[in-house]
């Protein structure tokens, strides 16, 4: 391992850690959204500034994200020098010199995780570096050496078509034996390259619009927006996120170009032959922009208008990405968490430092040797008292006796919660659960688990309401007290069922509350059914049965017993149904009405029955008749065919035997 830790500050070395490991998700989340915006956009300028922005985003993203991290982790930067703390306490046998115990005992903090990170960091964007500094040197010795000018001919026709595209800067052009595609080279002074085997080996407009398609890049200025992303992809490397969106720009890059060429030659067919006839000349490095980068095949569907499926494509793309984004904000909000305790603890170790605080831990007594007392060191006296003096992070804070603060996972073990894992823990810590609270739980008599106590606190369980609960239902379990804490089951709720004669549990507790089941819904149903079941009053509640509609049923002399209106009330039965059968004379009971509702029995039909001359049927005999099929026009035929005066029997016996 290399010794950046001693050319770069402690503090340094693990911000560009942490933020390193931050544009995971950052970078995660960016190509994300940019892969949603993409899928809704068809315009290739539109998508190109789009990457182009995202990638832009993404080198800002660690700029601010070590800003924001190194401002939490320096306190005189986050909150101004606090002073020297009270008390410093020594070792009692290994005694550290002042001057160099705070700067080991920071240096002790530095995770040798963080060390690799950025030293592995450091190695990648080196090997990139010398990288793109051998393809400099080759476009250098490109040009001094093998490119020279074209024939005058040839030059007027570049100029012509640069004057035709609006391109007023000076380029120059040169035939090349190396390249077998045209090509820019150089920034500041661009020069259009073109090889002499695309010279012979293209037509004069397929040559045209090769041209065209090199000037649009320089016009549009994409050399310094591709040494921008080489810069990107050699800072970021070890991130698929950057590389994918750096090549969006690339292939978005081609395809405007090639609109901005199909613009000035207007010949879509031709321009894609001769890229077809390229596709097999790469031999142009990789910091010049030739006219056959891009995937070649996608380039002359788009052009010639066959690109069908890039729909499906995109809404694809639209919905991985929106699966890509959710993930990448969970993973940041877990890595801000861990981040943020980190540096916490880095922060402090730096400010006790600042302020001339030694704390070393006492080592522990053994059998053979008992740890002498150690006598407590005269505190550090800043130049200048401070008001609020800076409390040592949780892990190493020390309490007046001088015992170690147990961290918040010794007291969850404490409390009987071992082998916890990492999304447990993160879960319970940031619902804010606390030892004293399982305990409490625990002492009234339930046992949760780690997942059970995390949801108790996310629905806002208190001790109080699982004390007053449990005095009504003495045993209701950890999942049944959250059932009903979710449906807002008040132990005074529970008290007015109870005071209304029902012993309800508490699976039937949190029906009657999800239903809406009121203490006056109860009251006003007694007047009509003076003993109904918790069961009964959930399925009346579920059917919509008002009180109203119950004294309307007894008024009109039905037994409004529970199950009788529940079944009339599924049945569509109404006040106004019963009324009508009983202005036909017919007199039916509550299973009659039921049964005449489920068989269709309207009262046309029962008009229609008493005109054919069956006027004195029962309600029984009009649901048979029903169910067989026989009605006034059945009756009419049979009438036609000479049965006359058959009694309903008979006609059902010959609608059963299917006569006519």
């Amino acid at each position: 391992m290399t010794n950046f830790a001693h050319w770069i500050s402690p503090e340094v070395m693990r911000t560009l850690g942490w933020t390193l490991l931050h544009f995971i998700w950052q970078g995660a989340a960016l190509a994300a959204l940019f892969a949603a915006a993409v899928a809704a956009c068809r315009s290739a300028a539109g998508r190109y500034a789009m990457a182009v922005a995202t990638l832009v985003l993404m080198m800002a993203a660690p700029a601010i994200t070590f800003t924001w991290l190194y401002r939490e982790a320096n306190p005189a930067v986050r909150s101004g020098a606090q002073g020297a703390l009270p008390w410093v306490e020594k070792a009692a046998q290994h005694a550290t010199p002042p001057s160099s115990a705070p700067a080991a005992a920071v240096r002790s903090e530095q995770p040798t995780a963080i060390l690799w990170l950025v030293e592995s960091w450091f190695l990648g964007v080196l090997v990139l570096s010398l990288r793109t500094a051998g393809g400099l040197f080759l476009l250098e010795r490109m040009r001094r050496r093998e490119i020279q000018p074209v024939g005058r001919e040839l030059y007027l026709r570049c100029i012509a078509l640069q004057l035709r595209m609006g391109l007023e800067r000076a380029v120059r052009y040169c035939g090349c034996q190396k390249l077998d595609a045209p090509a820019v080279l150089g920034w500041f002074q661009p020069v259009v390259l073109l090889p002499v085997r695309a010279l012979m080996g293209l037509s004069e407009e397929q040559m045209e619009a090769v041209i065209a398609h090199e000037l649009a890049h320089i016009r549009r200025l994409d050399c310094f927006v591709n040494l921008f992303q080489i810069a990107a992809e050699t800072l970021l490397f070890y991130h698929p996120g950057v590389w994918w969106v750096s090549q969006q720009i690339r292939a978005e890059r081609e395809n405007c170009c090639d609109d901005e060429a199909i613009a000035v030659c207007g010949d879509a067919v031709n321009y894609a032959r001769a890229l077809t006839l390229m596709e097999e000349w790469r031999t142009a490095p990789a910091l010049m922009m030739a006219a056959n980068r891009s995937p070649l095949a996608e380039r002359v569907v788009r052009l010639l208008g066959l690109n069908g499926a890039s729909g499906r494509t995109r809404m694809a793309g639209l919905g991985v990405s929106c699966v890509c984004l959710a993930g990448a904000l969970l993973a940041g909000n877990a890595f801000l968490g861990v981040a943020h305790a980190s540096l916490g603890k880095s922060a402090t170790a730096k400010q006790q430092q600042e302020n001339g605080v030694i704390v070393v831990r006492p080592e522990p007594a053994t059998k053979e040797r008992a740890p002498k007392a150690a006598k407590p060191a005269p505190a550090a006296v800043p130049s200048e008292p401070a008001a609020n003096p800076q409390p040592a992070s949780a892990p190493e804070q020390q309490t007046a006796g001088g015992d170690k603060k147990q961290s918040y996972v010794e007291a969850m073990e404490a409390a009987g919660f071992k082998n916890l894992s990492v999304d447990e823990l993160i879960s319970m810590k940031v619902q804010g659960v606390t030892p004293e609270y399982i305990k409490t739980i625990r002492e009234l008599g339930l046992q949760p688990t780690a997942e059970e106590v995390v949801g108790m606190k996310v629905q806002g369980i208190t001790p109080e309401y699982v004390r007053d609960m449990r005095k009504i239902a003495a045993n209701a379990s950890v999942d049944e007290l959250i059932g009903m804490k979710v449906q807002g089951v008040t132990p005074e709720y529970i008290k007015e069922i109870h005071d209304l004669g029902f012993q309800p549990n508490a699976d039937e507790i949190v029906g009657m509350k999800v239903q809406g089941i009121t203490p006056e819904y109860i009251r006003e149903m007694k007047t009509v059914d003076p003993n109904p079941t918790v069961e009964n009053l959930i399925g009346m509640k579920v059917q919509g049965i008002t009180p109203q509609y119950a004294k309307e049923m007894r008024e009109l002399g039905l037994k409004a017993e529970a199950e009788g209106l529940i079944g009339m009330k599924v049945q569509g039965v109404t006040p106004e149904f019963i009324r009508e059968m009983r202005a036909m004379g017919l007199k039916p009971d509550t299973d009659e009405l039921i049964g005449m509702k489920v068989q269709g029995i309207t009262p046309e039909y029962v008009k229609s029955m008493q005109a054919a001359g069956f006027k004195d049927l029962k309600c029984d005999e009009l649901i048979g008749a029903k169910v067989m099929g026989v009605n006034s026009e059945f009756i009419e035929k049979a009438r036609k065919h000479g049965f006359q005066n058959l009694t309903l029997e008979k006609l059902i016996a010959l609608k059963h035997a299917d006569i006519f």
